[in-house]
């Protein structure tokens, strides 16, 4: 599994080790457990000038997910991993539905107050919400990190693509605003508006080729909006038929066709909107920040024949990727970002009514909402089990938790037992991956395992 921080009693960091290691250590009484996410010992002694391995953290941003990874340069390993998962989405439905409650309110026959248009004043490099939530996420995990082992530079996958220079190589100034997709390769916006699955047949995980919605026989163009990805049967299959005659027998897929060739790529606006204010937040700390763009990741992740994932595309992030990277045996944590609560202190229905005022008192039995807790509940009670995630507090004493299965509700207090305090975040483990079989050098025009 993934290595284990470790820090001495003065909570310096020092060099990871093997999960075993750190077995032994907290067995012969050495060392005992400091955090659980990311699981950290700390050693019962000081370390006198400690020297630990100086490592390279790996970004790869995402507007959903962004993935971490932590790669020793010198031995070419993995030696830690994640997932972060963002909640922009649901910081952006929150303030939709704050609007919508204020413009409700507003329109009601009560006192009048009139809407405030022109008294906001934006500073230079604002972000909605939403985006500072993003980077916000990223740069708490490098502080996190940074505490508990020796960070010495760090990688960024920096996506500056000009598929608008490509289109018209004379383009400059304010003609950029007039486009979709500046600061996007082409392949890779691709691959995102169409879910790397088929356009035609939703095949996944096969040879996809770019393929023109309107053929070029029939006086379409090289736009983006014109292009989708087809496997090669269908690529060929339709050739230069149109559209709405390719799938005439099958009006479902016709129509989800048309609106995903015109839905928006608002996952690439957020990262083209986040990617420089987050390279400067980097900068910032100091350390050296490499930056790699989205080709060369993918080519170094298929030049070692990894599949595709938020972690290992980190791993694979710049030009300082080794040579021979190990991932094996690398279980990637996987982070969800939820937040500390919310400052409302009126719960509303959907109509904005309101239905309860939050209680002053915020920790009860010993708990909070959000802690992270082991419930085993004997039998006799409504929650029978084994059950771990974040809890809900109630003044009553009867707990909610919510798991990875679903909620489960009426779990007495007395049988909680934490397992880490409210830092806006949950916790799972991914699934390994193995490093691929090496490959012999060729034999007359052929390569073959070993």
């Amino acid at each position: 599994m993934s290595h284990v921080f470790v820090v001495d009693t003065d909570t310096q960091p020092l060099t990871p080790v093997h999960p075993g290691r750190a077995r032994l250590l907290l067995k012969a009484g050495k060392a005992a457990v400091y955090r659980t996410y990311p699981f950290t010992i700390i050693l019962k002694r000081r370390v006198e000038e400690p020297t630990p391995a100086p490592l390279r953290l790996k970004i790869d941003p995402g507007a959903r997910t962004t993935g971490l990874a932590l790669v020793d340069d010198a031995r070419g390993e993995v030696i830690w991993a994640a997932e972060l998962a963002h909640r922009g989405e649901t910081i952006k439905r929150a303030l939709e539905q704050r609007r919508a409650v204020r413009r409700a309110r507003r329109t009601r026959r009560t006192r009048y107050r009139a809407s405030r248009f022109d008294n906001r004043r934006r500073r230079a490099g604002w972000l909605p919400p939403s985006l500072l939530s993003r980077l916000a996420n990223i740069l708490t995990w490098v502080t996190r990190i940074r505490q508990r082992c020796h960070v010495a530079a760090l990688s960024q996958e920096l996506v500056r693509f000009d598929l608008q220079k490509r289109e018209n190589p004379e383009i400059a100034g304010v003609d950029y605003q007039q486009g979709t997709l500046f600061g996007y390769e082409l392949k890779e916006y691709l691959l995102e508006k169409w879910n790397r699955t088929c356009a035609y047949c939703s095949a996944q995980q096969v040879p996809l080729q770019v393929e023109h919605i309107q053929p070029k026989a029939a006086g379409g163009t090289n736009r983006a909006s014109n292009l989708a990805l087809a496997c090669a049967p269908c690529n060929t299959k339709k050739g230069t038929q149109a559209l709405r005659a390719f799938l005439k027998d099958a009006p479902e897929r016709l129509a989800r066709v048309l609106a995903q060739a015109k839905a928006p790529l608002k996952d690439a606006t957020v990262v083209n909107a986040t990617r420089w204010e987050l390279f400067r937040r980097l900068q910032a700390t100091g350390l050296p920040v490499e930056t790699g763009s989205g080709g060369r990741t993918k080519y170094n992740r298929s030049v070692r024949s990894l599949p595709k994932t938020h972690w290992l595309d980190a791993a694979c992030v710049g030009a300082s990727t080794p040579e021979q990277l190990s991932t094996e045996n690398v279980f990637p944590l996987l982070i969800i970002a939820h937040g500390h609560g919310r400052r409302k202190m009126c719960n509303t229905d959907d109509l904005g009514f309101p239905t309860g005022h939050r209680k002053r008192q915020r920790r009860y039995c010993g708990f909070q909402t959000g802690d992270l807790v082991r419930a085993v509940v004997p039998e006799g009670f409504v929650a029978v089990g084994t059950h771990v995630g974040r809890v809900m507090v109630r003044a009553t004493g009867s707990f909610a938790i919510t798991t990875p299965k679903g909620r489960v509700e009426g779990v007495p207090h007395r049988f909680c037992h934490p397992i880490g305090r409210n830092d806006g975040y949950s916790y799972q483990s991914g699934a390994r991956h193995a490093d691929p079989a090496p490959i012999q050098p060729k034999r007359n025009g052929h390569s073959s395992p070993i």
